[in-house]
């Protein structure tokens, strides 16, 4: 059980320092490359879990043999109170097994069951059940205008809009993946994902 705490403890930390710099950054070296965040809360969450010295992230998605072309980078934004909240209360789930059909923490998630109960949960807002369903509510936006909490939409199961996850900014998104995963956040220019890529809405924020 420790060992279990311990794994999911990493797995969120490794997603805070991808996704915090696009969400709450208050201290961002502009010099770098990709933005740098240091606030108290993750100050103390790396002293607590890492002894200090953030994780070394590797981004790398291994969904498919299907690779192909490179994607631009989208511009990050700040989130605003709500699209924080959506951040927040996605990150917590992560490690939950996936699960057709299932929509709570304790039955685990598919793709859309987890984007309705983020929404349910973090801002009280009801979403249909389908990733289709979803995809008809909201404003229709630009890859290039993402901001944290909006919905990003996929072509995995050779239909249009077949999977939904929530964009958490730099480029990344959370969502529960397939059979035998887990609610993971991966990286929207691996060539896998570019290349599903359906569109993105924006909903409540």
């Amino acid at each position: 059980m420790r060992t279990l705490q311990t794994a999911r403890k990493a797995i969120f930390a490794v997603a805070l320092l991808l996704c915090v710099p696009a969400c709450f950054a208050n201290e961002v070296d502009a010099s770098a490359d990709a933005a740098v965040v240091s606030t108290p809360a993750t100050r103390g969450l790396f002293s607590s879990w890492f002894g200090g010295k953030a994780p070394k992230v590797d981004a790398t998605v291994v969904d498919s043999d299907d690779l192909d072309a490179d994607a631009p980078r989208p511009l990050m934004s700040t989130a605003g109170p709500r699209a924080s909240d959506l951040v927040v209360g996605a990150l917590g789930l992560l490690g939950i097994a996936y699960r057709l059909g299932g929509n709570t923490p304790t039955s685990g998630f598919d793709c859309s069951g987890l984007v309705r109960y983020v929404f349910q949960t973090a801002v009280g807002l009801d979403l249909p059940r389908r990733a289709e369903e979803i995809s008809r509510i909201g404003s229709k936006i630009d890859r290039s205008d993402l901001k944290p909490g909006d919905l990003v939409f996929y072509k995995t199961l050779r239909k249009t809009f077949s999977h939904v996850g929530i964009y958490l900014g730099n480029n990344r998104f959370i969502h529960a993946p397939s059979s035998g995963g887990a609610v993971r956040v991966d990286d929207m220019t691996q060539s896998y994902w570019t290349a599903r890529f359906n569109g993105a809405r924006r909903v409540g924020h």
